[in-house]
C-alpha cells in the first residue's frame, strides 16, 4: 500500500495487520501450549479453528467499520469474510475428521495388540505421517506375531525338554531304588548281590553321563565357550578316533574305515571338542548299524571350510524324523528307530559344538543308511 499509494496508507495497513493478527497469533500459541485441556483432538481442532476465524472476523469487522465510509460496503466485506471463513472451517473439519478416523484406526490396532486379540494389518498407502505411523504399527504387529510364535515354540520345547529330562532321570533312579531296597532287605544271595551292584553302577554312570551332557549343552547354548583354537590335522584325529572305537566296532562285527587324505588342509578347531563330535557320530552310527555293516569317515576341502562326513550302512532315518534329529531328547517315532536309544543329546551336542566353531551340521541325502556331514573352518 505504501508503494502504490503513500506512506500513510502503508502505515494504516500495517496497523490493521497488527491489530487483527497479533491477538490471533498470541492466543493461538497460548492455546497450543494448553491444548490438551480441551480434550480430544477433534475438539482441539474445532476450538482452534473457531478461535482463529472468530478473532479474525472480529478484528476485520472493527477495522472495516473505521476504513469504509459506506456502511453497506463494510457489512458486505464482513459477510464475504464470514463466508470465506465458514468455507475454510468446513474444509478444515472435513480434513480433521479424516485424520481422526485414521488415528482411531491406528489406536484401535494398538489397543487390540495390547489386549492380545487378533488384529489384521492396517491397509495403508504411504504418503503422510499417519501413513508412516500405520506402517510402523504394521511392522510392530508383524514382529510381535513373530516373537509370539517363537515364544510359543520355545515354551513348547521347554515343556518337552523338562518332560524328557524327568523321564530320563526317573528311570535309572527308580531302578536304583528297587535294587537298593532288595539289597537292604538281605533277601539276595552273593551272586545276585554282585549283579545288583553292577546294575546300580551302570545306572549311576548313566545318570552321571546325562547330567554331564546337560551341563555341557547348557554351557554351549549360553555361549560359555573358552576353547583354544589351533590347526588340527584331521587325518590323524580321525585315525585316533577310529582306533578308540575299534573294540566296540569289533564286538558288533562292524568295519569302521577312515578315508581322509594325508595332504588335506588342516582345520581351525579345538581338537578335544572336534573329537567329541567324531566320537558321538561314529558311536551313534555303530549303535544303529547291523552286524557285518560298515561305517566310513571321510573329509574333503569345501571352499574355505573342511567338510567331514560320517556314513553308515544302517537302517537310516525315517522321513518324518529327519527334520528333528538334532533336537534334544528327540527319539523319533515308529519310523525313527535310530533315535530310540540313549538320552537323545548326542546329535544336539554335536550341532552346538560345530556351530560354536562357525560351521554347520546337517543330514545329507542318502540312498541307504545315514549320512551326516558337518563343516569347520580351514586353518
Amino acid at each position: 500500500m505504501g508503494a502504490v499509494y503513500d506512506w500513510t496508507e502503508g502505515l494504516a495497513m500495517g496497523l490493521f495487520f497488527l491489530a487483527c493478527g497479533a491477538p490471533v497469533l498470541a492466543l493461538s500459541h497460548l492455546f497450543a501450549r494448553h491444548r490438551r485441556r480441551a480434550g480430544s483432538l477433534a475438539r482441539q481442532f474445532a476450538i482452534g479453528s473457531a478461535l482463529g476465524m472468530g478473532l479474525t472476523i472480529v478484528g476485520v469487522s472493527v477495522a472495516a467499520a473505521f476504513m469504509f465510509r459506506s456502511t453497506h460496503d463494510a457489512i458486505a466485506n464482513v459477510i464475504l469474510l464470514v463466508f470465506a471463513g465458514g468455507l475454510v472451517a468446513y474444509a478444515s473439519s472435513v480434513i480433521a475428521r479424516a485424520v481422526m478416523r485414521d488415528i482411531d484406526d491406528v489406536r484401535a490396532a494398538l489397543v487390540a495388540v495390547g489386549e492380545g486379540t487378533e488384529r489384521p494389518a492396517l491397509p495403508w498407502a504411504e504418503g503422510d505421517e499417519i501413513g508412516e505411523l500405520a506402517e510402523r504399527t504394521n511392522s510392530m504387529i508383524r514382529k510381535l506375531d513373530e516373537r509370539r510364535v517363537e515364544r510359543d515354540a520355545a515354551e513348547s520345547a521347554r515343556r518337552d525338554l523338562i518332560a524328557a529330562i524327568s523321564h530320563d532321570l526317573r528311570t535309572p533312579l527308580a531302578s536304583l531304588q528297587v535294587l537298593a531296597e532288595a539289597i537292604e532287605d538281605g533277601m539276595v544271595d552273593e551272586q545276585t548281590h554282585r549283579r545288583y551292584l553292577e546294575q546300580m553302577s551302570l545306572n549311576i554312570r548313566s545318570l552321571g553321563n546325562l547330567i554331564e551332557d546337560l551341563f555341557e549343552l547348557s554351557r554351549l547354548e549360553a555361549g560359555d565357550i573358552q576353547w583354544s583354537m589351533q590347526q588340527v590335522h584331521l587325518d590323524q584325529l580321525v585315525e585316533e578316533t577310529v582306533e578308540a572305537v575299534g573294540v566296540q566296532a569289533e564286538a558288533k562285527r562292524i568295519a569302521v574305515r577312515a578315508d581322509v587324505p594325508g595332504d588335506l588342509a588342516p582345520a581351525r578347531a579345538n581338537p578335544e571338542k572336534l573329537q567329541r563330535v567324531l566320537f558321538n557320530l561314529i558311536q551313534n552310527a555303530i549303535r544303529h548299524t547291523p552286524a557285518d555293516g560298515s561305517v566310513t569317515v571321510a573329509a574333503s576341502v569345501s571352499g574355505r571350510a573342511i567338510c567331514v562326513e560320517v556314513y553308515d550302512t544302517g537302517e537310516g532315518i525315517g522321513a518324518s524324523d529327519r527334520a528333528r534329529v538334532f533336537e534334544p531328547f528327540y527319539r523319533g517315532g515308529s519310523e525313527g528307530p535310530r533315535t530310540r536309544k540313549g538320552a537323545g543329546l548326542g546329535l544336539t551336542i554335536c550341532r552346538a559344538i560345530v556351530e560354536a566353531h562357525g560351521g554347520q551340521i546337517w543330514l545329507a541325502e542318502s540312498d541307504g543308511g545315514t549320512r551326516i556331514r558337518f563343516t569347520v573352518p580351514r586353518g
